[in-house]
């Protein structure tokens, strides 16, 4: 399990100003950046007991054909803010709290949830854990997680209010193994309202990572149960219990290749339906030189198991609460629900601060009776008698990231082209991301 606990902060005015001023600045070293010595000065004077964290982060995004021209295009100004404190009033005590500010200037209309919400609190919570990070430890309260390659559990910090987590965690760290009980509750962002737990979803169960079993390598195993009624969100009758059975497997290989594997079975009910449902991914991965400059290669392929009406069973694979971005595409228009999915991505550094991206998808339906879902599990739209056939689209997706200390900039370009089905059964609008992301962080 990986804490994503990606510090930010953000302005309320002058988004014009502080992008530029973000621009312009010059790589600093350490000792000269502004966050990171008050950092290193307070860890002096108070023998690492306090650290203060924070980030201003901006996206300028224009979006067009938003769900294959069934919504209206966006063109809006994303800003975020974040404030935190770390204490750590005993050697093997952590109280952590980050405040959380997000806004959309210029969103052209009431921004939902997700886009505006204004100071919240993203993360606050206690863990009580071994300076020498072994052995018991237990973390309660409201955090930002990551489990594995994210797929099914993660808060993506890409999207604009980035998911957190009402948690308890109880684990257990050696040397190679990390054996972990979790119970985990994900907010709901509410706008101008306070984001409270909402335990009608959650998820609970056990997450365990192994290290170089037999040889150099990740396993995770896991057993997870994800559960939903009514005021968590189910929208159907009855209520969602589905059993997750999964494994994944990080493989170095000889002459610069990688392989990752992760298959998940499920079963359980989905409201009055037997829940039965399997999703799978295999990524081949190689690194080599162009240039001189390093250029890491990954092809991946990706399933996810779809419902067939007439079989009386639910069969639509539970994604749960993934950070989705770019696992299907750049745009993130598309979920791990009902697809057949091949993915080229291919990373040239031209420096330790600068790379290039670009990125391939190609998506078609595993069923063609299911729908095509959105990156968050939503259905858009589906073909009830398969006849809009199985061909969703492809994407193309280029960007680039330069990180000069505690300053970012990135941006890019994404243009998804409809396929048979999504010109069948929608608008079939070319759907396009454009944007310019500027942050500091400490």
């Amino acid at each position: 399990m990986i804490s994503s606990y990606d510090r930010s902060l953000r302005t309320r005015r002058a988004p014009g100003c502080f992008l530029l001023a973000v621009i312009l600045p010059p790589a600093l070293p350490a000792q000269q950046d502004p966050g990171r010595h008050l950092n290193a000065v307070l860890s002096e004077k108070t023998a690492k007991r306090l650290q203060l964290s924070a980030e201003v982060k901006q996206r300028v995004e224009n979006r067009t054909g938003i769900l294959f021209g069934r919504d209206r295009d966006i063109t809006a100004d994303f800003v975020r803010l974040r404030l935190g404190v770390t204490i750590r009033p005993l050697p093997w005590m952590k109280i952590s709290g980050l405040m959380q500010d997000t806004r959309a200037p210029f969103y052209g209309g009431p921004p939902p949830g997700n886009v505006r919400d204004p100071h919240d609190l993203q993360e606050g919570y206690i863990e009580l854990f071994s300076p020498r990070q072994a052995g018991f430890g237990i973390t309660v309260g409201r955090q930002m997680l990551s489990f594995g390659d994210s797929r099914l559990i993660g808060s993506p910090q890409w999207a604009y209010t980035a998911r957190t987590w009402d948690n308890a965690r109880l684990y257990h760290v050696s040397k190679r193994a990390r054996l972990e009980a979790v119970f985990l509750s994900t907010i709901q962002p509410r706008g101008s309202d306070f984001n409270y737990p909402t335990l009608g979803d959650r998820i609970w169960g056990v997450y365990n990572t192994f290290k170089d079993v037999g040889v150099k390598n990740v396993v995770d195993v896991y057993v997870l149960r994800h559960d939903q009624n009514r005021p968590g969100g189910f929208t159907g009758p009855g209520t969602l219990a589905v059993n997750l059975f999964g494994s994944r497997w990080a493989v170095p290989l000889p002459r610069n290749f990688r392989f990752t594997a992760e298959g998940i079975l499920q079963n359980g009910r989905a409201g009055l339906l037997p829940h039965r449902a399997g999703a799978g991914v295999i990524l081949v991965g190689y690194k080599t030189t162009v240039w001189n400059r390093p250029l890491d290669l990954a092809n991946e392929y990706k399933y996810a198991s779809g419902t067939n009406p007439s079989s009386g069973k639910s069969g639509t694979f539970d994604q749960l609460y993934p950070a989705a971005h770019d696992k299907l595409g750049h745009i993130d228009l598309l979920g791990w629900k009902n697809v057949h999915n091949v993915k080229s991505l291919s990373t040239l550094n031209m420096s330790k601060q600068w790379s290039f991206i670009l990125m391939y998808n190609a998506t078609w339906l595993a069923d063609r009776r299911d729908g095509v879902y959105t990156a968050q599990g939503r259905l858009i739209v589906r073909s009830a008698d398969g006849s809009a056939g199985r061909y969703v689209g492809q994407e193309v997706d280029l960007f680039t990231n330069y990180q000069a200390g505690s300053f970012n900039i990135a941006g890019g370009i994404g243009q998804f082209v409809p396929g048979g089905f999504i010109r069948r059964t929608t608008p079939g609008a070319f759907s396009r991301l454009i944007y310019l992301s500027t942050s500091y962080s400490f």
